[in-house]
Parts: structure tokens; C-alpha cells; sequence
């Protein structure tokens, strides 16, 4: 597939790397959380999982993840592997058995995945005030791995904003501001509350599907801006997750590649879910007629790993 060009991403409001660093602090909950390697994840409990547990009416399931993606291009440049170690037909007695290995470096913009508190270091420091080169090695981390985040099942909302705006996809460099949270929770009649899973669609992969791929990195994606966060940060959520990486690109903080990744995942203890297809999750609220609904979200259990593909699954 040919890749998109994008000629002229638009240009975001910009936050000094000072104002940044002030937001940072403003939202910071280091040493807030009895278990810190969950962080806000961690606050989700028996009460949340009955509440989410109450939105299912009727049984229709979504799920996220995007296919196993083997293909080398713009937005992958590290495929995934896939390859069989053992064809049955081949290699008698009865019964005989069809083998695969799978092998990803999933950070990245081709694989659905969650990450964890210590994928994210700012200033050298990841979530809680834990110095990153003290407890990150070749071998993995001590603090802040995905296995510490074992399972979730929560309330999910779902912030279209294509929907809204009456759009199959946002343009890659648009932000959304807090502003445009409190619009879309109108439109869409929903509210976010405290322990709520937030999830935003720009339309990514149904843009990508008709006009082909692109670098993210260097030719812009829809997310959220910088002063978006503090909404979030006071409505309390568990986490957070987009159908790109949740940062608008290009950056609107000088110096600072992913600031709303340092927000989250360093600053607040909010762990991400990047690479989301919500093509399926987006027409399910539409047809259900609700954008809130019960989101389950089970990594691997990779102990020492700084995240993991993930496939969550939306229950209405």
C-alpha cells in the first residue's frame, strides 16, 4: 500500500518546555499509590468491576487489537515475526501438531499495546521518583513492569472525535484540547468519572485504510494536547489509550517528543494503551447508542517487561 503524504500538518498551540515542566508537577502523584508499579491502574477495584459489570445489556463484544503485523513499511519498521517450528504432516507419529513462533518489538506505531509505568523516563526519572537507569537494564526492569499490572476490567468511554466532528478520520496534527473533551462528552452523552478507562478516536486506521500509511513521527497523528491533561488528571482516570499514541505530533513542547506520554505515564501513573483499531468499537456506540461500556484489558504476564501486545475487549 502507497503511503500517505501529508503536506501541511497544522500547527499546535505551543507549550514551552517551562509551562511544560510546571503542568508536570501540577499533575505529578508520585507517592500517592499504596502499589506504585500499578499506579492509577491500581485504584480500580471490586466496586468499579461491578459498576462496568452493570453496562452490559447486550452481550455485543468489540475488540481492539490491530492484526499480527508482518509487513515491513513507513509505519512499521520492525514487522512482527510469524513462522511455523514444526508442520505436522511432516513430522509423524499421530497425532501431529502445526507449531508457530511469534516474536514483535512492539513499541512502536504497527502493534497494539500497553504501556507500563517504566516505558516512560522523564529527566531520568520514571513514575514515583524511580531513577531509570538504577532499575532498567538489558534483562528488563524492577519497577513498574506489566506483569505488576496483571488484569483490568473497568468502565470504558469512548471519545469519538471523528464521530463528532461528523468525519471518517481527523487530520494527523490536529489537537484536542480540554475543551473538545467536555464537547465530545456532550455530543456523545457521556461523562467521565474516577476510574474510567478514556479512550480517543481520530479515525487513524480508517484514514490509513483508504489513503495508505504514514510516519507518524515525522508527518504529524491526531491526539491530545498538553492542556488536555489536567481534565483528565482530575477526572481521575485509570487509563488511557487512542487509536494512535495519544500525542498530537508534531510535538506542541520544544524538546519534548511525547508530552502527554511523560503526563501520563510519568507524571500521573496512568499507564497507555497505543495502536488501538477502534473501527469496530466506534460503530458498536453508534449502533448501541451508548459510548460508555464495560472494557476488559489482560496483557501478558511478562514479569521485567515495560509493556506487552495487548487485545482489549469492549462489552456492551
Amino acid at each position: 500500500m502507497a503511503a500517505a503524504r501529508i503536506t501541511n500538518p497544522l500547527a499546535l498551540p505551543e507549550v514551552p518546555q517551562e509551562e511544560f515542566d510546571q503542568v508536570f508537577e501540577q499533575l505529578k502523584r508520585w507517592g500517592q499509590y499504596s502499589e506504585p508499579s500499578r499506579g492509577a491502574w491500581g485504584t480500580v477495584g471490586a466496586e468499579k468491576v461491578r459498576e462496568a459489570a452493570g453496562l452490559v445489556s447486550s452481550g455485543r463484544t468489540a475488540q481492539m487489537a490491530l492484526p499480527w503485523n508482518t509487513v515491513s513499511g513507513v509505519d512499521n519498521p520492525q514487522p512482527a515475526m510469524h513462522l511455523m517450528v514444526e508442520l505436522g504432516d511432516r513430522e509423524p507419529p499421530e497425532p501431529t501438531c502445526n507449531k508457530d513462533f511469534l516474536g514483535v518489538a512492539f513499541h512502536g506505531k504497527a502493534v497494539s499495546h500497553l504501556d507500563a509505568l517504566s516505558h516512560i523516563a522523564y529527566r531520568g526519572q520514571l513514575f514515583d521518583g524511580n531513577t531509570s537507569a538504577d532499575v532498567v537494564n538489558a534483562t528488563g526492569t524492577d519497577f513498574g513492569d506489566v506483569s505488576a499490572l496483571r488484569h483490568l476490567i473497568t468502565c470504558g468511554v469512548l471519545l469519538d472525535f471523528a464521530a463528532i466532528d461528523g468525519k471518517d478520520w481527523i487530520e494527523p496534527g490536529t489537537a484536542f484540547h480540554a475543551e473538545d473533551i467536555l464537547r465530545a462528552e456532550e455530543a456523545l452523552g457521556v461523562r467521565i468519572e474516577p476510574g474510567d478507562a478514556v479512550l480517543v478516536r481520530s479515525g487513524h486506521f480508517a484514514r490509513r485504510a483508504a489513503l495508505g500509511p504514514w510516519d507518524a513521527d515525522v508527518e504529524g497523528s491526531a491526539g491530545l494536547h498538553v492542556d488536555a491533561m489536567p481534565l483528565l488528571a482530575e477526572r481521575n482516570i485509570s487509563l488511557l489509550g487512542g487509536d494512535g499514541d495519544s500525542d498530537a505530533r508534531p510535538s506542541p513542547t520544544p524538546g519534548v517528543g511525547s508530552p502527554i506520554h511523560v503526563l501520563a505515564i510519568t507524571a500521573m501513573g496512568v499507564p497507555l494503551l497505543d495502536n488501538l483499531d477502534l473501527e469496530e468499537l466506534a460503530t458498536a456506540c453508534r449502533e448501541e447508542g451508548k459510548y460508555r461500556f464495560m472494557l476488559t484489558v489482560a496483557p501478558l504476564n511478562v514479569p521485567r517487561g515495560t509493556g506487552g501486545p495487548v487485545n482489549p475487549i469492549a462489552v456492551f
